[in-house]
């Protein structure tokens, strides 16, 4: 993952001395940049103090726990973007392989093709797969890539569904902190002499501390889901991406070449 990323930003840093555009839509470059933003902010709320005050607020750590469940999600994130951006680019030199002749078309499905073989690829696993199936069908049978092209989308989209689950857990657990902290508000009133103005200002201090619980915790939930969905959306979307050039590459240069091979077969 390290060298993906070096790779990407030096490409970028290359792109911006030379006045060049980068390519749109690399989610590692997406990232960094989302990621860039989301530091300064954190260092800025760090050195205002708002963010040491929402962790020294809340003694039950829940917001200390979505934190580290958003950074570990983060990296969790720039590693799918790192393995999506290496198969787009193992995708891309295949589909730069490619000629019209048939003869070309199927040594780059036999040999991996030139710069091809040096990365395996989802998108290569699965053409392969379509040779051999064209392979073990009968001639008068249509190579249909339907059923394998699902086999495709879940190998593609690989752990990307543990960012929803991620979002969703940070949520649930914001949520969890309101309650405990109204919990934490409502306690000492149970107890409460009306007559005794030290248990009045103890309980309004308690009060106060589970409110700032509940709404701190609330905060940090809502502000962790929507920053894990922001991120993985760009995994998302690259997936997609590459996905739809995978279905255009097989079925206008793959399947027409594997249904000709088979119609010459003795």
């Amino acid at each position: 993952m390290a060298d993906i990323v070096y790779m990407r930003f030096k490409h970028y840093a290359a792109a911006l001395r030379e006045k060049r555009r980068p390519e749109v839509g690399d989610p590692v470059l997406a990232w960094l940049i989302f990621a860039g933003l989301n530091l300064l902010t954190f260092l800025l709320l760090w050195f205002y103090g708002l963010l040491q005050k929402a962790l020294d607020a809340d003694p039950t750590h829940i917001t200390l726990f979505i934190v580290l469940i958003y950074v570990a999600t983060s990296l969790h994130c720039l590693w799918r973007c790192a393995a999506i951006s290496r198969e787009t680019t193992a995708q891309e030199r295949f589909a730069a392989s490619l000629t019209e002749s048939d003869a070309s078309v199927r040594h780059i499905l036999e040999r991996g093709g030139p710069g091809y073989g040096e990365v395996e690829s989802l998108v290569r696993t699965h053409i392969r797969d379509l040779a051999t199936k064209s392979k073990l069908l009968a001639n008068d049978q249509r190579l249909d890539q339907s059923l394998m092209l699902r086999v495709l989308a879940q190998r593609l989209n690989g752990s990307t569904p543990f960012g929803a689950f991620a979002s969703d857990l940070v949520m649930k657990l914001g949520l969890f902190g309101t309650i405990v902290g109204f919990i934490m508000m409502l306690a000492p009133i149970a107890g409460l002499n009306g007559e005794d103005q030290a248990a009045i200002k103890s309980s309004m201090a308690l009060m106060s501390a589970g409110m700032a619980v509940a709404m701190y915790t609330t905060l940090a939930g809502l502000v962790g889901s929507i920053l894990i969905k922001i991120e993985y959306q760009f995994v998302e979307a690259a997936t997609a991406r590459l996905f739809t050039s995978a279905v255009a590459l097989t079925e206008v240069h793959v399947i027409p070449v594997l249904e000709r091979g088979k119609a010459m077969a003795p």
